[in-house]
């Protein structure tokens, strides 16, 4: 009866520890659990851990619960061969002495770099999948000999250790690699808006004197300003793109509502690339309802329509149409669009145009520049106030249609 009283407790204490070992990303918090149940269920002095060393290949104390000796024997190493923990290690067998001074492979210097004296032990590999991780070990059983309860108790806690510290191993090298990737992205950004500032302000100087030379010469100086007003409008294109790269990611979080007229921000867009359909000669016109109010991030949405405005003045050959109408659908969202009467979308390619980076010519032959992100910011933009942005087109040569859906100021 006493036998079976003592099973139920170290069933039921094996099944506490799995909870606990389960229950924590902390590797020492982990740890420490780990070899106080060893210690207790084994009725022994200590426990300890040692742990694989991939990139040095040597097995390094991680945890002991000698904790009066912590600073003389954490990190430190014991050899392969000429140790109980390297034996148990090399051979993944459990290894069970009960006089240490009789066994030539104890390894004494630990002994005497902690002034621990180690009488017995038994050493149980911790194993991940046929991969070693590591040893689990306790020492100095109060009653010998060790027991088959204790090499089966020692055997459950080792494989339950290291699916445990193989789970804290690895969101350890995600979160790694989830910092450098953040590191990454920072420097990226941080690049192309330096980048981006320095090109703006030299690029400002050659469009307003091409402006100028556009506007007061004639004949074949003209023409010469005309295409260095277009090529510098271009390369504004695409530094824009690149200030903008930031905004392909947005959540709700950054959006700044404000109620604001959506003639405002039609206005303001079409400001925005008046150059472009200047210098295309493109017909542009404008129809929207009155008083129409907008809860939404106004310089956000006004990007967003920026955008698609400048897609259909790239895309709209010269003397084209562009034309923005807007309609108030229901009482919670108006419906604005940019018709233009361009190169249009084929079927495939009317969800595609959103896509990162996608260009609807092929790279080696397109006519049009840009990155191919202008729509999928605008998208990501517009999505992020709670409204939708999409596309149509009866066919290729035969314009597009990009479509907003706004949400309407609440009591407006």
């Amino acid at each position: 009866m006493e036998y079976l009283q003592r099973k139920v407790r170290i069933l039921t204490r094996l099944a506490d520890i799995s909870v606990e070992l389960n229950s924590t990303f902390e590797l020492r918090a982990l740890l420490d659990n780990l070899m106080d149940a060893a210690a207790e269920i084994t009725e022994s002095e200590a426990a300890s851990v040692l742990l694989w060393d991939e990139n040095t290949h040597e097995l390094r104390f991680a945890a002991t619960t000698t904790h009066q000796t912590d600073i003389d024997l954490i990190g430190s190493t014991v050899p392969l061969e000429g140790s109980l923990a390297g034996s148990c290690f090399t051979q993944g067998q459990i290894v069970e002495v009960s006089d240490t001074f009789s066994d030539p492979r104890h390894y004494g210097k630990v002994d005497q770099a902690t002034q621990f004296e180690t009488r017995s032990l038994l050493a149980v590999p911790m194993r991940l999948k046929e991969r070693g991780i590591g040893v689990l070990e306790v020492v100095n059983k109060r009653s010998l000999p060790w027991t088959a309860d204790d090499r089966e108790t020692m055997s459950v806690l080792a494989a339950q250790a290291a699916v445990a510290i193989g789970t804290v191993q690895l969101v350890g090298a995600l979160q790694k690699a989830n910092q450098e990737l953040s590191e990454l992205d920072k420097l990226k950004n941080d690049f192309i808006a330096i980048a981006s500032h320095e090109l703006r302000t030299p690029l400002s100087v050659i469009l307003g004197y091409a402006t100028f030379l556009t506007d007061e010469s004639q004949g074949r100086i003209s023409q010469h300003a005309d295409k260095v007003l277009e090529s510098g409008l271009q390369l504004r294109r695409i530094i824009e793109d690149l200030m903008n790269l930031r905004y392909l990611q947005q959540s709700p979080a950054e959006i700044h509502r404000e109620t604001v007229t959506l003639e405002a921000i039609v206005k303001d867009a079409v400001q925005d690339v008046q150059r472009l359909i200047y210098a295309n000669e493109h017909h542009q016109e404008t129809d929207l309802p009155p008083g129409v109010l907008l809860d939404v991030d106004r310089i956000r949405a006004g990007m967003a329509l920026t955008n698609v405005l400048n897609n259909a003045a790239r895309f709209t050959p010269a003397h084209g149409r562009i034309h923005v109408r807007a309609e108030v659908r229901n009482p919670q969202e108006v419906w604005l669009s940019v018709a233009d009467n361009g190169i249009g979308l084929a079927e495939d390619q009317i969800e595609r145009v959103f896509e990162k980076f996608y260009q609807v010519e092929d790279h080696m032959t397109r006519q049009h520049g840009g990155l191919g992100i202008g729509l999928s910011i605008a998208r990501a933009l517009v999505e992020a106030q709670g409204g939708r942005l999409w596309a149509s087109s009866p066919g290729l040569n035969q314009g597009a249609v990009f479509t907003f859906a706004l949400p309407i100021a609440k009591n407006a």
